[in-house]
Order: structure tokens, then C-alpha cells, then sequence
């Protein structure tokens, strides 16, 4: 099975076009947040956007949680993509689906505990893939991703073995531990952020160590 890769927090063409050409299938382009790494602004995820291959995934990462915000935010940036970092309503959904027919939907699922599962599952039916993260959307100010952390690979496989759709798996992923993440999970893709970073910046010899890793 291919397993797709998406790289997450890119910063400008640049670093789209070396995640793509090391064999990135998305790009993650992080709008507004309340904590984490890689926010850029709304005219530069525009205009990577933009400029990506036709084949290309492009998705932004949005912290908004009404219809009306997410809309807004996608018209913005005109993205293929939108995945919502935060919990949303299930209502807010037929909106965005009846103003944005041709988006594709990620739904970010931090996994938590064994409640996670419940709160995949209701959002599996509404979502066109989930993608499994470490944050935590509970604390005072939100963790909604690019936290570096693993989180628990056993109640992702919970997860993807019943939700139905497309399910991404992030958090803490690196050269090291992709294989493992991988058999243990058997996601449809991964997400990464810090693990093919140096100092911030997108390292060329880490992400071709990770596609290694991926295609060992």
C-alpha cells in the first residue's frame, strides 16, 4: 500500500517545491493558531497555494470553528483543502459543504484517551479523511497541533479500522519511528512537521531520510 505523505508548517515556495520533489503528496500550510509552529500569513499560503502542482494536496490548517469563519478562511487562501484543527460542531458541516462543494475536508482528531474514538466516529461520517494528531484542544490555551509528541498508536488503529474514510496519522513522527508508526497503525498517510526540520527550517537530508524509512 503507497502510503502518502504530507508535510506540514511549509513556509514559502520554497520549501514547497523540496517538500514535493523529495515526494510529498500535501503540503500543510498553517493559518492563525493560538500556540505551535509555522503560522504564516494568509497571503503567502495564498500564494503557495497557488503555485503548487495540479497533483498536489494543498491544505490549510485553520483554527476556526463555525461555517461561516472556514468558508471565509478557504476563499482567502483558495486552498484544495481545509483540515479543521480544532473541534467544531457536526452542524457546521452542511454549510460548508453546500458553499464550498469541491473542498475536501480533514478532520483533526487529538488523540486524548479512549473517548477519542467516539468523537472520530462521529466526525468519519461528515469528514472526507480524519487525521489523528497530539495536541490537546482542552487546555487553557489550545494545543492544536506540531506538538512533537506520540500519542497512542493503539487506539489510532481503533480508529482507522473503523472509521471508514481516509485516516492521516501525526504526531512525533520522524525517520526513526515512521516504520514502526506505519505497521502499527496502517494509516492511509502520514504528517510531519518538526521531523524533517533543522533550526525551523525544512532539512533536504531528513526528509530524504524519511521517505527512506517510508520505502524501506
Amino acid at each position: 500500500m503507497k502510503i502518502r505523505v504530507k508535510i506540514c508548517c511549509i513556509s514559502d515556495r520554497g520549501e514547497a517545491n523540496l517538500a514535493v520533489e523529495a515526494g510529498a503528496s500535501a503540503l500543510g500550510l498553517v493559518g492563525h493558531m493560538p500556540s505551535g509552529p509555522g503560522v504564516i500569513p494568509d497571503v503567502v499560503i495564498a500564494d503557495i497555494a497557488l503555485a503548487a502542482p495540479p497533483a498536489v494536496g494543498t491544505f490549510l490548517l485553520t483554527s476556526a470553528t463555525t461555517g461561516t469563519e472556514i468558508v471565509q478562511h478557504v476563499t482567502t487562501v483558495r486552498t484544495n483543502t481545509v483540515q479543521i484543527v480544532d473541534r467544531i460542531s457536526p452542524g457546521e458541516y452542511p454549510y460548508i459543504r453546500a458553499q464550498l462543494p469541491g473542498l475536501k475536508i480533514v478532520q483533526v482528531v487529538h488523540v486524548l484517551d479512549d473517548r477519542s474514538v467516539e468523537e472520530a466516529l462521529e466526525y468519519a461520517s461528515l469528514a472526507d479523511a480524519l487525521l489523528l494528531d497530539s495536541g490537546n484542544p482542552n487546555l487553557q490555551v489550545k494545543e492544536l497541533g506540531g506538538t512533537g509528541r506520540i500519542h497512542d498508536w493503539a487506539i489510532s488503529r481503533t480508529i482507522r479500522e473503523r472509521a471508514g474514510i481516509p485516516v492521516f496519522l501525526a504526531g512525533g513522527l520522524t525517520a526513526q519511528n515512521v516504520r514502526a508508526a506505519i505497521e502499527a497503525v496502517q494509516p492511509f498517510g502520514v504528517d510531519l512537521c518538526s521531523g524533517v526540520r533543522t533550526a525551523g527550517k525544512l532539512d533536504k537530508r531528513k526528509l530524504e531520510e524519511f521517505f527512506s524509512a517510508i520505502h524501506a
